[in-house]
């Protein structure tokens, strides 16, 4: 082989790596440009557990006792079979509801008539512990979404610590989820 032809050889290798690094970086840019399974943008924002005055059971202080749940993305998202439940078991499915994109819904524990912004749980005990609960969101498959702490033992949310207006009330409710049956 002359030198010439080695000097060609290793120029047509030199330039054949150099395509394959093209190549290479245009294919982890096109796979960077795809679209990604998007991540739910669903999180409770707020939590009043312990209704303002006496817990006499009355429709007015259940009604007062409630949490928000709010979509900051500009979808709505169909909540139809998601869960909100506390640390003792009590647990709020959602029937037949979309939430519109960028708003919120506020579930109330007693009994009322379900609209766009307010839901109703239909009980007739306090739900959300004064002292100490957490609230969790999970979706129709029963993943994990979301969830409040507040109290002892629950000085930070899961690692979050946003303050999120978190109150404290808590009785004992019964299981119902939402919806006539």
């Amino acid at each position: 082989m002359s030198v010439s032809t080695s000097v060609t050889a290793r120029r047509l290798v030199a330039a054949a790596l150099a395509a394959g690094t093209l190549v290479g970086s245009a294919a982890v840019s096109a796979s960077a440009a795809e679209p990604r399974h998007e991540r739910t943008h669903v999180a409770i924002s707020r939590v009043q557990s312990d209704a303002p005055g006496f817990d006499d059971r009355s429709s007015r202080s259940l009604n007062a006792e409630w949490v928000e749940i709010t979509n900051s993305n500009r979808r709505s998202v169909n909540l139809s079979g998601w869960t909100l439940s506390d640390e003792d078991g009590n647990r709020y499915t959602f029937r037949h509801y979309r939430l519109a994109g960028r708003s919120t819904v506020r579930v109330h524990t007693g009994y009322g008539r379900d609209t766009n912004r307010d839901l109703f749980q239909d009980r007739r005990n306090e739900v959300w512990d004064n002292r100490s609960d957490t609230a969790t969101l999970k979706n129709d498959h029963g993943r994990f979404v979301d969830s409040v702490s507040w109290g002892r033992h629950h000085d930070r949310d899961h690692g979050r610590d946003d303050n999120r207006g978190h109150g404290d009330n808590r009785g004992h409710g019964d299981d119902r989820g939402h919806g006539r049956r």
